[in-house]
């Protein structure tokens, strides 16, 4: 239980670095990069609560978060594909 516990708190030291990296970064593909590692990240502390908790329907909401997570990325990067301008693709 307690290797669990750290690497919970290690789980919410990786989840700052993916938000710090997604509110620092230079283009919008990499800050869409960074929302995506925090949501993937979010998923595995998702499961590693429930885990310690005992209650494992918490891992039937990681999959759901996972779900939304990928369909979410997939509607930012088709809405950023269409929007893109001459000035983006020359970065």
């Amino acid at each position: 239980m307690v290797v669990l516990a750290a690497a919970s708190i290690a789980i919410l030291f990786v989840m700052a670095m993916a938000l710090a990296r997604a509110l620092k970064a230079d283009t919008v593909y990499d800050r869409i990069l960074g929302v995506n590692m925090f949501g993937t990240k979010t998923v595995l502390f998702i499961a590693v609560i429930g885990f310690l908790s005992g209650r494992p329907d918490f891992l039937d909401i990681a999959i759901v978060y996972a779900l939304i997570n990928f369909l979410g990325m997939i509607a930012v990067l088709r809405f950023f594909e269409y929007t893109s301008t001459e000035e983006d693709a020359n970065k």
